[in-house]
């Protein structure tokens, strides 16, 4: 299975989970509830994909390496206390508060959700003192004598004893209480969510034409030889910042340090080095602004397939970061909107101003480990950077809403003219053949330029789009006369 549909299995288990009867009673009670396991080589984003599974449900999210445990911080201190039974004070031992369940209480007073996944990693290299609590764990939900919260579901994922060698293999009686999920690297499952999520489109690139490089993990006589999508996406977030902020080459020495296999080290080095200077000699920013001349053009006609597939990369991922700035506006006017009608109908329009001001700051994430998904985030940062310095003066409030927006069809108009003059280059440099179907599929499958296009339109879209579709129901049809034959 691979990491998107893990993803799905996972959605569906919490939701199952937490879903009560008419009465408001657990469906499927706490002692049947199976944690997830989720088994599966290092660095294939195990524990990534579980924390959007919560962000994007809006539930809580906890999560804890059970190898950094002790027997004392998962179950509690032992202490002595009096209790009375039939008449007799008796003194018996019992336990302070798990470190882990703690936890959990402390994100549900922080927050006020009170719902979640509680995330073990590790679960299979569990030390030797506390095994014997898992199971215990793994079926009542229990550390010490006190339960995992009701409406928090119990997540795990471990590696395979190939991959680490403090791997304990789990026995029938452990292993039938665990809903077990076995996880292999698939490179086109993680490119739709890179392609989506920023990931550098050298990056992408890179894989696109060598996908074995995705996922490397070897012993070797000079120890141990990793690459990882975890690598790859790290080494992305590193580039993007090189690149903004102007420090200088990210070269194989800085490549090296993520990517921990020479070859494939040297090897996207070297691409990565083709990808910038590409970017320079195309000027991409010049076709995007429609002022390309007939140079470029023709070092286009002449390049090969690969260098042609890095320039398309290189303006679709320039106009992708357009098209963002134009929804992330957009999405901020439309909160304003909503505010700015609170505001009309309120007795006390400063009041309510600075109230929801605050009610925007306190959705922010805290150090808590509740995260929000990275759009919803950023969108709350810019609408609390426009509110921030203004008065709840309805008038004047109402005058910068209006410039804003003005200003965004304004941005939103020079996107889509970029956007024409992309297909216009395409078009004169390659025709309408591959390279554009290219671009379209990219688009198509790009939910930022989906979402911008099904917002704000473009010409050389549909058109190309439906010559491309047109194009390929005639090789359909080919095909089924040829099968008559």
């Amino acid at each position: 299975m691979n990491i998107k549909q893990a993803k799905e299995q996972i959605r569906n288990a919490v939701r199952a989970y937490r879903s009560r009867d008419d009465y408001g009673r657990i469906r499927i009670h706490r002692e049947r509830q199976r944690p997830v396991l989720l088994m599966g080589p290092p660095g294939i984003g195990k524990t990534a994909v579980v924390q959007q599974v919560a962000q994007e449900m809006g539930i809580g999210f906890i999560s804890y390496s059970i190898t950094h445990h002790t027997r004392q911080s998962a179950l509690g201190l032992p202490f002595i206390t009096e209790r009375e039974f039939g008449g007799k004070s008796c003194r018996i031992s019992e336990y302070t508060m798990s470190e882990i369940i703690a936890a959990v209480y402390k994100q549900m007073e922080e927050t006020g959700v009170t719902e979640g996944i509680l995330f073990l990693d590790e679960i299979n290299c569990v030390s030797e003192t506390l095994a014997p609590a898992m199971l215990q764990f793994l079926q009542y939900k229990v550390f010490g004598q006190h339960q995992v919260p009701e409406g928090w579901v119990v997540v795990t994922a471990g590696n395979p004893l190939e991959y680490n060698q403090s791997v304990r293999e789990f026995d029938m009686v452990t292993q039938d209480r665990l809903k077990k999920i076995d996880i292999e690297p698939d490179y086109e499952a993680w490119r739709q969510w890179a392609v989506n999520e920023d990931v550098h489109p050298a990056v992408v690139g890179y894989l696109d034409v060598r996908q074995e490089d995705f996922y490397q993990v070897q012993n070797t006589v000079d120890g141990m030889s990793l690459v990882t999508p975890r690598g790859w996406v790290d080494l992305s977030d590193m580039l993007h910042i090189y690149e903004e902020e102007g420090m200088g080459p990210a070269d194989e020495a800085l490549i090296g340090q993520y990517l921990q296999n020479d070859r494939i080290a040297r090897q996207f080095a070297v691409y990565y080095e083709l990808w910038k200077k590409y970017e320079d000699d195309y000027k991409v920013g010049s076709i995007l602004d429609g002022t390309f001349g007939e140079e470029v053009l023709d070092r286009a006609r002449k390049a090969a397939f690969d260098e042609r597939a890095s320039l398309i990369g290189l303006l679709l991922d320039g106009e992708k970061r357009y098209m963002k700035e134009v929804l992330d506006r957009r999405a901020m006017l439309l909160s304003l909107k909503e505010i700015l009608g609170e505001l009309k109908a309120a007795e006390d329009p400063a009041a309510r101003w600075q109230e929801e001001r605050e009610h925007v700051r306190n959705r922010l994430p805290k150090n808590s480990g509740l995260g929000l998904p990275e759009e919803e985030e950023r969108h709350l940062y810019r609408l609390l950077a426009w509110m921030e310095g203004r008065t709840g003066d309805l008038p004047a409030l109402r005058e910068a809403y209006d410039r804003e927006r003005e200003a965004l069809d304004v941005q939103a108009e020079k996107v889509g003219m970029r956007l024409e003059n992309l297909f216009r280059f395409v078009e004169e440099a390659f025709g309408s053949g591959g390279e554009m179907a290219l671009v379209i599929t990219a688009l198509t499958s790009t939910e930022i330029s989906a979402r911008f296009i099904s917002k704000y339109g473009s010409e050389g879209y549909y058109r190309y789009n439906k010559e491309l579709l047109f194009f390929e129901r005639k090789k359909e049809i080919l095909q089924e006369i040829n099968q008559l034959l």
